[in-house]
């Protein structure tokens, strides 16, 4: 399983022990709220790591991206026929900037870094 669906899944558990923390807190059962609390304690320092070892990842995968030595912006003609471009350009990738990775490194627009120039 990847670190997306993981992430979601703990997320969606987190979210199910809370509606059950407020159900025990309005019936006042104590073994509940005990075992529920430490519960959420849990998902949530797993949470927090998963979120941090995917921070790391996206990092990692942007200092290569950085690496490479060619880049620029894209064409609008070019990214219309992204199939094109990417079978005459081996190794080309492109970043757009409302994604994760593109945030990360910063661009402004959909940017291309392949190892040769294109």
């Amino acid at each position: 399983m990847n670190l997306k669906n993981t992430l979601q899944e703990d997320n969606e558990q987190l979210d199910a022990c809370r509606r059950q923390l407020e159900i025990a807190n309005a019936t006042k059962n104590h073994e509940d709220i005990a075992r529920l609390t430490n519960e959420i304690n849990q998902l949530n320092t797993k949470i927090s790591a998963l979120k941090e070892q995917q921070k790391k990842q996206l990092s990692s995968k942007a200092q290569q991206i950085v690496a490479l030595k060619f880049n620029r912006t894209l064409t609008k003609a070019e990214q219309a026929d992204m199939g094109k471009l990417k079978k005459s350009v081996r190794g080309l990738m492109v970043v757009h900037p409302t994604t994760a990775l593109g945030k990360e490194i910063g661009v402004t627009e959909v940017t291309g870094y392949a190892l040769k120039p294109f």
